[in-house]
């Protein structure tokens, strides 16, 4: 592909590789991160970090570190070229495998941490097998909170988990059911019973 500056296929590279910057902090990856990954999505061939350097105007330092934590996240492979000293880079391509490995990493460095974290809070508040009932009752409204909260992180563990086989099997039907099922729930319980005043 063509990555000269002026060209067509440069400017789609450029305003894609802004987007997917500017999207990155919705899935958990800083913007440097997500920014090399959609050039190496687009470029077509492996790229140094020299390369990523030049196109993406970044210290080699950033560059450096951010390849590495694709390599870490699976999103991108280390490659060698005959005749070269240098470390090559190309991106995982498959856009489910992608969306799989984000799942998957975000769970592992965000959502696990969070609910032992949360749970070592709640621990502080009923100790050594205590019932709650031995505790004064400010204390048992904040344990029950903190419990509500590492429910709904072990929900939303469970639904990551039940979702990942079927991304990574492209099972585009089982998907589109689940969704179907979530958005009927969600008009449901949105919408007032009979009996509820107008």
């Amino acid at each position: 592909m063509n990555l000269d500056r002026g060209s067509q296929a440069r400017v789609a590279v450029d305003r894609f590789v802004s987007l997917w910057g500017e999207m990155a902090s919705t899935w958990g990856i800083n913007r440097t991160m997500a920014r090399i990954h959609a050039l190496l999505y687009c470029a077509g061939r492996p790229l140094s970090t020299d390369e990523v350097m030049e196109c993406l105007e970044v210290s080699r330092g950033n560059a450096s570190m951010n390849l590495r934590s694709l390599v870490d996240w699976n999103l991108a492979d280390k490659t060698h070229r005959s005749g070269s000293r240098k470390d090559y880079y190309r991106a995982e391509t498959d856009v489910w495998q992608i969306t799989a490995r984000i799942i998957e990493e975000r769970q592992r460095r965000e959502v696990h941490p969070v609910r032992s974290r949360l749970q070592e809070c709640a621990d502080l508040l009923v100790q050594d097998g205590a019932s709650g009932a031995d505790h004064p009752e400010p204390e048992r409204a904040l344990h029950q909170r903190l419990t509500s909260l590492i429910d709904l992180l072990k929900v939303l563990e469970g639904v990551s988990e039940a979702l990942l086989p079927l991304v990574r099997n492209k099972d585009i039907d089982q998907i589109e059911q689940l969704l179907a099922v979530a958005l009927r729930r969600g008009e449901s319980e949105s919408t007032p019973s009979s009996s509820d005043p107008s």
